[in-house]
């Protein structure tokens, strides 16, 4: 029988937002897979897991989760990665792979799936969806990411903040994830763009240390590096205005 890699967006961090069929899948798996920084310290997916399944099923592996300097050093981590997880493939020939959010935005799970397919050939491939940051900083905010006909722009500020300020001065929604370490760039790139009234940022959303907060709050001290932001558009033309 082939063997089964899976990967199963466990949501932002609040343990109440894994579907249905992320929590049955997690339970089915032989072994679930969590990323783990080389600090040794939970990460947040294995946090959101521990809620499903008992701990003997799980199985941390390191990545160098925000390694943007050392391409060496990260190529490294996901061949380690790769390797482990193949390994634990050919073991039990079930494994789940628990990424925050969901597993086809900005995930691991890409460059994990990308190197197991090359080792073990015959690899089915398959991903659950997960709730997104900036749908729960949505609803969290009351923020409301588009309207009718509106656009909508997902940034990773890692690619700078000349990249957020070009789609700030686009139209639609903007979001911004893992803003962070350059929270004073991101709040100035808001304020060229007169954007900054309307947008709100979280981080740690559903866990005890949660912050939602007004982007006009923004002082220019780093954040937590998985900081989201959400900056609407100027709707003014009432209800259904943007159909």
């Amino acid at each position: 029988m082939s063997s089964r890699l899976i990967g199963v967006g466990v949501g932002p961090g609040d343990p109440e937002l894994v579907t249905v069929k992320g929590v049955n899948v997690l339970r089915a798996a032989d072994v679930v897979v969590v990323p783990v920084m080389d600090t040794g310290e939970r990460g947040r997916a294995e946090a959101t897991v521990l809620h499903y399944v008992p701990a003997r099923k799980v199985v941390r592996v390191v990545f160098a989760l925000n390694e943007r300097t050392d391409r060496a050093r990260r190529e490294a981590a996901w061949d380690a990665a790769g390797e482990r997880v193949a390994g634990l493939l050919r073991e039990h020939g079930s494994v789940a792979f628990a990424t925050i959010g969901d597993p086809n935005v900005y995930s691991t799970f890409t460059y994990l799936a990308q190197t197991v397919a090359e080792s073990v050939p015959g690899t089915v491939v398959e991903t659950v969806p997960g709730i997104t940051a900036m749908q729960d900083l949505a609803a969290r905010s009351g923020a409301v990411l588009t309207e009718g006909t509106e656009p909508l722009t997902l940034v990773p500020v890692t690619a700078g903040a000349a990249v957020l300020k070009d789609a700030l001065a686009g139209p639609g929604t903007v979001v911004a994830y893992k803003f962070g370490r350059q929270a004073g760039e991101v709040a100035e790139a808001l304020r060229e763009t007169g954007r900054i009234g309307d947008a709100v940022w979280g981080s740690a959303l559903g866990l005890p240390e949660e912050s939602v907060r007004p982007a006009a709050e923004l002082d220019g001290t780093p954040l937590p590096y998985l900081s989201t932001l959400i900056a609407p558009p100027r709707r003014d033309g009432g209800r259904g205005g943007k159909l």
